[in-house]
């Protein structure tokens, strides 16, 4: 049975980053009663539950926006009308994004009350400068202080955290990373700085930013000091301790089923001998006037096309160090090898590859060169 996941998006943050292209919108322009849109939530998983009938949710992730700018009661609400109306697993990753400085100790014991037992918070860096220029409302002081009081609620938590920032140095990387490492989180996200269309950023680009060769040593830096640390680099920008992937991304990445509630939120399914992909309407009014309306905030819903699946399989099991059982190709494309071992074959001739024996998975050059190993497939 393919894996199940569900994503609900919550859409406000306190303001606007500049390198932020996720679908957020500043506190400001929020004018819609919490109970209402969380009303719509449920009504949006409603309209999808029909499609992965008796089927158990594995993990439920809550991203943003912020999301903890949410009331505990209404996590607990969404939860408890999850679990009313299908199977969530009795072990079931429930994470939590939040953001320093939207949260104190109370708050925290009040969302590990409502079912969140893991926690992934957007720190960015530990440099009040680097803080500064990236817009967040935090500083290295808030940061820490909202670590150390997660930790008295959580043992599952994950440190959101770029490189590549404008003036930042090697030394400044060692810093952050060192303090990070020291945490004792379970998991850490580290990802690249990139200018993005339509945000603030691709207006008006940041100066100082580090060169490419620069940007090599930070990355090899990362992974240098998290191995010391018992961290183990299995997916492009997750570090986790033994036993600590985060379960939600690792299904995204195996080509897993999610369903995605929210505006913007997107979904994946597979039914029948097809696999369907899902958008919702990116506006929050508007993807609530859908739901309202009983379109449950759907603007699309097709089924991939044969032609298109071995590039985004690709694309998703090639960013896990380990890659994944040849198997699982069939089980999660319904597609037998042979539609794709010739373009394998090429990319392992082009030693980007390996041979695809029993494993799925780039040699240590494709992993170094992914986007290569990736464009094979289109």
């Amino acid at each position: 049975m393919i894996p199940l996941s569900l994503y609900v998006h919550w859409p406000w943050c306190l303001k606007k980053c500049p390198y932020c292209d996720f679908n957020s919108y500043s506190k400001s322009q929020k004018d819609i009663p919490e109970e209402r849109y969380v009303d719509c939530l449920k009504k949006a998983f409603l309209h999808q539950l029909p499609w992965v009938k008796d089927r158990t949710i594995e993990t439920i992730f809550f991203g943003g926006g912020t999301p903890s700018l949410m009331k505990a009661s209404s996590i607990e609400s969404i939860l408890s009308f999850i679990s009313q109306n299908a199977q969530i697993s009795s072990t079931a990753e429930i994470t939590l994004e939040a953001n320093p400085g939207t949260l104190n100790s109370e708050s925290y014991r009040a969302f590990r009350q409502s079912g969140i037992n893991r926690l992934s918070i957007g720190v960015q860096s530990f440099d009040d400068r680097k803080l500064q220029c990236l817009g967040r409302i935090h500083s290295k002081e808030v940061a820490l202080t909202a670590i150390r009081e997660a930790q008295q609620e959580f043992d599952n938590i994950n440190i959101d955290l770029m490189f590549g920032l404008p003036t930042q140095g090697l030394e400044d990387l060692c810093s952050d990373l060192s303090l990070a490492v020291s945490m004792n989180s379970t998991h850490l996200s580290y990802y690249q700085l990139t200018i993005e269309p339509q945000t603030m950023f691709a207006k008006r680009p940041p100066l100082n930013l580090p060169s490419i060769d620069l940007i090599d040593q930070m990355q090899e830096k990362i992974e240098t000091e998290t191995s010391k640390q018992n961290f183990d680099h299995y997916e492009v920008s997750g570090y986790a301790k033994p036993g600590r992937y985060c379960r939600h991304n690792l299904n995204y990445w195996e080509f897993g089923d999610y369903l995605g509630v929210g505006p913007g939120a997107h979904g994946k399914i597979t039914y029948g001998n097809k696999i369907f992909r899902t958008v919702s309407f990116s506006h929050p009014k508007k993807w609530m006037n859908s739901v309202e309306s009983s379109g449950g905030g759907i603007k699309e819903k097709y089924s991939v096309i044969p032609e298109n699946l071995p590039f985004e399989f690709m694309l998703n099991i090639l960013r896990l160090r380990k890659g994944a059982s040849k198997e699982l190709w069939e089980e999660r494309t319904l597609l037998p090898w042979s539609v794709v071992e010739e373009k394998w074959n090429q990319g392992v001739k082009q030693k980007l590859l390996e041979p695809a024996e029993n494993r799925l998975q780039t040699t240590p050059l494709g992993w170094q060169f992914l986007n290569n190993a990736q464009e094979i497939f289109l």
